[in-house]
């Protein structure tokens, strides 16, 4: 990875981020409950985690996180609203940051 992914990432970071979504997923009902954990570290905050991950992965790597990523993905967006009043520049490319969590 680059100089600067190495700094924003950390060992484990994949298994933390992947932690993020086992605990969010095993909340009961069909929605995922507003504000997860503490401000500033979100269940996106994994998800912007992982898709720095996969940029830098070996092909092979790639494949099998992304698997499992688009299982995620299928998951929070069942689990989520749209939200498309909130879409910013901030949030280009970051559809999971356009999803709302409560109804």
């Amino acid at each position: 990875m680059r100089r600067v992914e190495a700094e924003r990432l950390w060992p484990d970071a994949v298994a933390v981020a992947l932690s993020r979504f086992e605990r969010a997923f095993s909340q009961p009902g069909r929605y995922l409950e507003g504000p997860y954990e503490s401000p500033g570290i979100e269940i996106e905050d994994g998800r912007d985690d992982l898709e720095e991950v996969l940029r830098h992965l070996p092909t092979g790597a790639r494949a099998d996180l992304g698997r499992l990523v688009e299982r995620i993905d299928a998951e929070f967006e069942r689990r989520t609203l749209p939200n498309p009043g909130w879409v910013s520049e901030w949030t280009a490319g970051r559809w999971w940051w356009w999803r709302l969590r409560e109804r």
